[in-house]
């Protein structure tokens, strides 16, 4: 196997501000732009209900036109916080189980639809076929989990690359877009995101551990 040269952790762990540059999303029917690995939702001066389709996994951040910040409750998620959040908290919500969710922010209503991630160069695999996958295929395994998550414990052979700043470091992957690469994180959500990031970047074979490190640890398999 290649080793990849991309083990990040020096890098400077936390979710960057929104810059004004964010790339739009060139998925048909997706809502909003990807900035930092943030989804960024336009909320227009208005008084209609508001509607977005997006994926499991993704980082929902709102970007008010009134500058103000509005109460924002999913009862069929338990959600229930002010967005924008205050500076010293994380900054998204995060959008964990796929399907049609109701949802009010301040005072409109709106409805999230949750997709799964489909596409004929992804694949989610369990553990078992994880385990499989490395001893039969050896792909290229990166963790996309925070430093510290890393450093607690990871898959044996596996490069840490955030996906905070994954978007920004696809370069360093280019040499590996006809190669196989797992993509892991603590339950299958970052890396999902991530997952996205490369088929966009035109990458054919990719795979995500879909319940993540958390069950992986679970299943008694190799840990370092």
């Amino acid at each position: 196997m290649k080793v990849l040269n991309i083990l990040l952790l020096a890098v400077f762990i936390t979710f960057p501000l929104l810059a004004a540059g964010a790339q739009e999303e060139d998925t048909v029917g997706i809502s909003g732009t990807i900035d930092g690995g943030l989804r960024l939702l336009k909320v227009e001066s208005s008084n209609g209900d508001l509607e977005y389709t997006i994926y499991r996994g993704d980082y929902i951040v709102f970007d008010f036109e009134d500058g103000r910040s509005h109460d924002f409750k999913v009862p069929e998620l338990e959600i229930e916080e002010n967005m924008p959040k205050a500076e010293s908290d994380k900054p998204y919500v995060k959008m964990k189980k796929s399907g049609d969710y109701s949802f009010t922010l301040g005072n409109r209503n709106g409805v999230f639809h949750v997709l799964e991630l489909v596409n004929v160069h992804y694949n989610e695999v369990t553990v078992t076929e994880a385990n499989k996958l490395l001893k039969n295929v050896k792909p290229i395994i990166i963790d996309v989990r925070t430093r510290g998550e890393f450093e607690k414990g990871h898959i044996p052979g596996a490069s840490l690359l955030p996906v905070q700043v994954f978007e920004e470091n696809l370069a360093t992957l280019e040499e590996y877009k006809n190669e196989n690469i797992l993509l892991y994180c603590a339950s299958g959500n970052r890396s999902t995101v991530a997952s996205k990031m490369l088929i966009d970047a035109g990458f054919t074979k990719v795979y995500n551990l879909r319940h993540g490190f958390r069950e992986w640890k679970w299943s008694g398999l190799p840990v370092e």
